[in-house]
C-alpha cells in the first residue's frame, strides 16, 4: 500500500493532499477539502448587485445523514418514476417524493461516528450511488460491497462483495449492474441476484491518483468508463472484454504529481459519440464504435461533461466554465466570473447550465453565451456532484447531505 502525501499546493488545481493511506494506491483528495490554506487561491467574490433574469424557486429541502462528507465519494441523488433516492456515508438510504420531498421509505444499515462502531453485514458506509433502474436501486459502500434494494419499499434484494471500495455510482442496463471499484476494476454483476459475471482488471492504477472515480456509463449495449491511467475504455457487456481504449491524459512530467492523468468525471454518450475529459489532459469526442477521436480540445478538468443539443459544457481546473461546439470542439464561450469557486460537475437544464460551488451556491448560466442567470444557496457546504435535472426541476446535494429541489421558470 502506497503512502498519501500531506498539505501541498498543486499549480492550477488547488488540491489538498491528506495524510491517510487509501487502499490500492496513493490518493489525492479533491478541491473541496480545505480552501482556507494560505496557498489556495480565494474564491472569486459573487457580485453583490446581481439581479436574476430567470425565476428559481426552492420547492423543498431535506438532509440525508452526513452525506459523502470528505470521502471523495459520489454524493449525487438518483431519480426515477417521480422518486428521488439518496444515500449517506453514515448508513442512511432514503426515497423521497420528488415533487414534495416527503420521505417514502428510509433505511439505516449502519452507524458511524468517526469510525465504524461495528463491522458486519449491517455496518455500511454508502459511497457509490445510488443508481436506479425500474424496480431496482443499487448503491456501493466504502467497504467494497454493493447492495440492491427494491425501489418501491426499500426491501433488500441482494448483496455482492467486491475487491475494493466503491465511490462512484454503478450503471444498470442489459440485465446487468456495472461497478467501478477504487482499485481499478470494473465488475459486471447479474441484475437479478448480484452474482459476478465478469471482472475487467487490465487497467493500471498509477502510484498517485486523484480521489474520485468515473462512474461507468451503459449505452447501446456497451459500458464506458474513465480510468486513473488517463484512458477511456469501452467494454463488451456480455463478458467485459475491451472493445477499445483511448488516451485522454498522457501523464507526463518529472514527479508523480506532474504525471497525474485521471479521467474521473462523468462521461456522456449521445448519437454514437462518447464525450470525455481528462485531468491535465484533453477534452475529446470519440467514436462509440472504435474510440477514434473525432475532435480534440486542449482543455482538462477533474469533473465531467454535460451536453445540450449543440454544445459540450465543462469546468476547467480553475473553475472557469466553457462551452464547446458538439460537432467540432471549437470554443463557443468562457465564463470566468466563478473562477476559483471550485465548481462541481455541470448539468444542462433547458437553456441553462447549472452547477454548484464550494460554498453551497447553485448557479444557472445561459447556454448561449455563459451569462449568469440566477443563483441560489443550498447551504454553506460544497457541492461536488452534478445536479439532477428533471424537466423544470433541479435536485442538488452537498457533500454533507443537504438536498434542495429547485423549480426553474422564465
Amino acid at each position: 500500500m502506497s503512502t498519501v502525501f500531506t498539505a501541498s499546493r498543486l499549480r492550477g488545481a488547488s488540491l489538498v493532499l491528506l495524510g491517510v493511506a487509501i487502499s490500492g494506491c496513493g490518493t489525492i483528495k479533491g478541491w473541496f477539502n480545505d480552501t482556507k490554506k494560505e496557498n489556495i487561491e480565494p474564491p472569486t467574490p459573487l457580485a453583490e448587485n446581481f439581479t436574476p433574469s430567470i425565476s428559481v424557486t426552492k420547492v423543498w429541502s431535506a438532509r440525508i445523514g452526513k452525506g459523502a462528507e470528505k470521502t471523495g465519494a459520489d454524493s449525487r441523488p438518483a431519480y426515477a418514476d417521480g422518486k428521488l433516492y439518496a444515500a449517506s456515508t453514515t448508513g442512511e438510504i432514503e426515497a423521497y417524493d420528488a415533487a414534495t420531498g416527503k420521505t417514502l421509505w428510509s433505511k439505516r444499515l449502519g452507524s458511524r461516528h468517526g469510525f465504524l462502531i461495528h463491522r458486519g453485514p449491517n455496518s455500511v458506509r454508502w459511497g457509490g450511488g445510488p443508481s436506479v433502474d425500474g424496480d431496482l436501486v443499487v448503491v456501493g459502500t466504502l467497504e467494497g460491497t454493493v447492495q440492491a434494494f427494491n425501489a418501491g419499499d426499500g426491501s433488500e434484494r441482494w448483496t455482492a462483495q467486491l475487491s475494493s471500495e466503491v465511490i462512484s455510482a454503478p450503471a444498470i442496463g442489459g440485465g446487468m449492474v456495472y461497478v467501478r471499484t477504487n482499485d481499478g476494476h470494473i465488475v459486471g454483476l447479474d441484475r437479478a441476484d448480484g452474482s459476478r459475471k465478469w471482472v475487467y482488471d487490465r487497467a493500471t492504477v498509477p502510484l498517485l491518483t486523484l480521489r474520485g472515480n468515473s462512474p461507468p456509463v451503459f449505452a447501446d449495449g456497451v459500458v464506458y468508463s474513465g480510468e486513473d491511467n488517463g484512458k477511456v475504455v469501452a467494454l463488451r457487456t456480455s463478458d467485459g472484454a475491451p472493445l477499445w481504449e483511448q488516451v485522454l491524459s498522457a501523464g507526463e512530467g518529472r514527479t508523480e504529481i506532474d504525471r497525474l492523468q485521471d479521467v474521473d468525471g462523468e462521461i456522456a454518450v449521445a448519437d454514437n459519440v462518447v464525450y470525455a475529459v481528462g485531468y491535465k489532459g484533453q477534452t475529446q469526442a470519440l467514436s462509440a464504435q472504435s474510440g477514434r477521436p473525432l475532435w480534440t480540445h486542449e482543455l482538462g478538468a477533474y469533473g465531467g461533461v454535460a451536453l445540450s443539443a449543440s454544445q459540450v459544457y465543462l469546468t476547467d481546473t480553475d473553475a472557469n466554465v466553457y462551452a464547446l461546439d458538439l460537432r467540432t470542439g471549437s470554443s463557443q464561450w468562457k465564463q470566468d466570473a466563478l473562477k476559483y469557486r471550485w465548481l462541481g460537475e455541470p448539468a444542462v437544464q433547458g437553456d441553462a447550465v447549472v452547477v454548484g460551488d464550494l460554498e453551497g451556491w447553485v448557479h444557472w448560466l445561459s447556454i448561449n453565451d455563459g451569462k449568469l442567470l440566477a443563483r441560489e444557496r443550498v447551504s454553506e457546504a460544497p457541492i461536488k456532484s452534478a445536479p439532477v435535472v428533471v424537466g423544470d426541476m433541479a435536485y442538488v446535494e452537498t457533500i454533507y447531505g443537504d438536498i434542495a429541489a429547485y423549480r426553474v421558470g422564465k
